[in-house]
């Protein structure tokens, strides 16, 4: 992605001590550009009650001398810089409260416009964890989806490895340190992997460290960027929950992958399913809930042109199965006083069938008693 004349402002800003992005963000608001604020006065900076090294790094310009620096390095990794005026900016990432005005990202910058969902979870993860992130982030990733999570040890790595494994799969990791920063040590080959097939992304200068305030903030990215995020296992305060919570703020869906009552690590998926997260035993509970712009850009044949293994599943139910399962649909829960009404058939025989075609995986209940088909 080429270099556009004032990034360097830009960068800037974000190579300036003590400037965070939501000081960077007050300043862009109501300066207008990067370039404004540089042409600020001390007194004008002050303000803004901002530390004085960082009005005098501002004001004298020895942050651009800095970022000229900055500028150069990336471009001998092969970095790139997205601004948030950027067209290639993520568009829900722009909708949260305090998204990053620039981002650093190594690998491909398209991969950051396509629709993901983020899975995260605990870095001390049981067996079975580790298999559900991974079988989840393949599955996912087999129906176009990106699979955004934060590269840490456990339940991250796990979801990005099972992304790889798809062949068309792609993933998107956030990291709470420099893109030209490899955290965790053993995580170098993945690393790489993902800048050949993916991408990283950081909204934190070029060899910043990774230090543990760092990982909340980058979680909020995480949330932003992700259609939903899936808690596969997590601790009562871990940052799993802690993205969770974002991502209940953000408006966005949250699911839990259930787990034994009596491991600490299931408490996180447990605690938000019972706060009305959807329960996730398969990559099909994600995609249902989906908005349906979504669901028919990635299943386009899905709603005209049913599949043939569905269609001949169709075929082979029983006439009353067939006829509920025919006033179902994929992306509108009905209730089983309406499949009462317009099969004609009694209630008791209604919820007979129901429940066949559940046991058979063709239609999935929600919560109040509504049904919805199961996408195949």
């Amino acid at each position: 992605m080429a270099e556009r004349s004032d990034d360097l402002y830009w960068v800037g800003l974000a190579v300036t001590r003590g400037l965070g992005p939501r000081l960077a963000a007050r300043l862009l608001q109501e300066y207008g550009t990067p370039e404004a604020v540089f042409r600020a006065s001390p007194a004008e900076l002050g303000a803004f009650r901002l530390p004085a090294p960082t009005v005098h790094a501002l004001a004298s310009g020895a942050a651009l001398k800095e970022a000229e620096a900055e500028m150069k390095r990336a471009r001998a990794l092969g970095a790139a810089f997205l601004r948030w005026d950027d067209d290639r900016y993520p568009k829900l990432l722009r909708e949260i409260y305090d998204p990053p005005p620039l981002l650093y990202v190594r690998g491909e910058v398209s991969v950051l416009a396509r629709h993901g969902v983020a899975i995260v979870g605990t870095r001390r993860p049981t067996p079975y964890g580790n298999q559900m992130a991974e079988r989840l982030a393949r599955d996912l990733a087999d129906r176009g989806l990106v699979v955004v999570s934060g590269l840490a040890r456990g339940i991250d790595s796990s979801a990005h490895r099972g992304a790889l494994e798809s062949a068309r799969g792609t993933t998107l990791a956030v990291l709470g340190n420099g893109v030209d920063v490899v955290y965790p040590k053993e995580s170098r080959k993945l690393f790489d992997r993902i800048a050949e097939r993916g991408a990283l992304v950081s909204e934190f200068p070029l060899g910043t460290k990774p230090t543990p305030e760092k990982f909340p903030v980058r979680n909020r990215i995480i949330a932003g960027m992700a259609l939903g995020v899936v808690v596969v296992e997590g601790a009562q305060y871990s940052g799993s929950f802690i993205t969770a919570r974002l991502a209940m703020e953000f408006g966005r869906e949250v699911y839990g992958v259930p787990g034994p009552v009596t491991q600490p690590m299931s408490f996180a998926p447990n605690q938000l399913i019972k706060q009305g997260a959807k329960l996730v035993t398969g990559w099909q509970d994600v995609v249902e809930e989906l908005p349906t712009p979504v669901r028919t850009e990635l299943f386009p044949v899905e709603e005209a042109q049913p599949a043939e293994r569905t269609a001949l599943l169709v075929d082979a139910l029983p006439a009353p199965e067939r006829r509920l399962y025919e006033l179902l649909a994929t992306d509108e829960a009905r209730h089983v006083d309406e499949l009462v009404e317009q099969s004609a058939m009694s209630s008791s025989e209604v919820l007979a069938t129901l429940f066949e075609l559940e046991m058979k995986g063709v239609v999935r209940q929600l919560p109040g008693k509504q049904f919805v088909r199961v996408l195949l």
